[in-house]
């Protein structure tokens, strides 16, 4: 019988290296594309049912409606997140749309942790000024964890292990969700609170929320007002939780006292690319990094040797499932 085949979109080396050696308990036909899906390589998918694709790849309305129309009946997705997929036009189409909810909780927990060491003890400037033969400590003034306050917002996987980390530095932890998970709670010395009360007492922000219609730029100007001043804001969740021109705004005026970003919102044609020898043509991100107090990663935190192997080992399992109709436990459906 001919192997099923799937298409990936915007693969890289260790994409390739990865999903094959999976693929050899598998044995599904794996035909990698460097290109990001998008409507000028759509074509690609033509007499092919299923389609793997990651997080700056494009699934809109239109892109769906020609995949469906080439054959294609279900969407694999190679991460958690799946705000580029246009999920009603899927289900209007007959598409089925399904990811990888929890990869390594552990792996975007402790690069969390690590940002949040590295701008208080402001070590990428540390490192930068002995290389030069500057060993001055002038600038470099941190600050104790332990008795800080730290919010996160979103309790889900990821966060419940940076809860557990942050446990030990013997941090207050208050937390905000829709749906907190109180008996988690009762385990842990953290606390449930109001968005405003969160806003108001943390000394540091974390973000680790799913990124919906209601949440986009919840981190705003009026959010940052409410602020402590001098606060520290994390995101190794979507990138546009944050109005990165406020963010700014709040950067200039130390309203805000550093900020550690793995995301942002415009990285789709940035992030994942060597753009070494190219000039940064966004200004709101060339000003945003030119900021001292300031780390931006290539939206790496989630990147370990573990969650790669459990990135592919769900996706294809995933597609397994689909091939053999069995119940697709990551399936992602459109709510109403």
């Amino acid at each position: 019988m001919e192997a099923h085949k799937i298409a990936f979109f915007g693969s890289k080396s260790y994409d390739e290296s990865t999903f094959n050696e999976k693929n050899s308990h598998f044995g599904y036909e794996l035909v990698f594309f460097k290109g990001h899906l998008n409507k000028n390589n759509v074509a690609l998918t033509k007499g092919i049912e299923i389609v793997c694709i990651f997080v700056n790849d494009i699934a809109d309305k239109d892109i769906i409606k020609t995949m469906a129309a080439n054959g294609v009946k279900v969407i694999a997705l190679r991460c958690a997140g799946y705000n580029n997929v246009d999920l009603e036009a899927c289900a209007a189409n007959n598409i089925k749309v399904v990811n990888v909810p929890a990869y390594s909780p552990y792996a975007t927990a402790e690069y969390t942790v690590a940002l949040m060491l590295s701008l208080n003890r402001k070590i990428p400037r540390a490192v930068w000024r002995t290389r030069d033969g500057n060993f001055s400590l002038h600038g470099l003034l941190g600050f104790d964890m332990h008795g800080k306050t730290v919010g996160v917002i979103g309790t889900g996987k990821i966060a419940k292990i940076l809860i557990q980390i942050l446990t030990g530095f013997g941090m207050k932890i208050i937390a905000y969700d829709l749906y907190p998970d109180n008996e988690f709670a009762k385990n842990y010395p953290m606390t449930y609170t109001t968005l405003d009360e969160l806003y108001k007492t943390s000394d540091i922000i974390t973000l680790h929320c799913p990124l919906t219609n209601e949440n986009k730029y919840m981190i705003n100007e009026e959010s940052i007002g409410k602020m402590k001043d001098g606060v520290m804001i994390i995101n190794t969740g979507r990138g546009q939780l944050i109005h990165t021109t406020a963010l700014i705004e709040g950067l200039k005026s130390k309203k805000i006292g550093s900020a550690g970003l793995d995301v942002y919102e415009e990285e789709g044609t940035l992030f994942y690319e060597d753009q070494s020898d190219k000039i940064i043509t966004d200004d709101t991100l060339a000003r945003l990094i030119s900021f001292n107090n300031v780390i931006v990663t290539s939206h790496q935190a989630y990147f370990t040797k573990e969650a790669l192997d459990n990135i592919a080992e769900t996706t294809l399992s995933n597609v397994r499932s689909f091939i053999e109709s069995k119940t697709l436990t990551n399936e992602v459906q459109k709510h109403y």
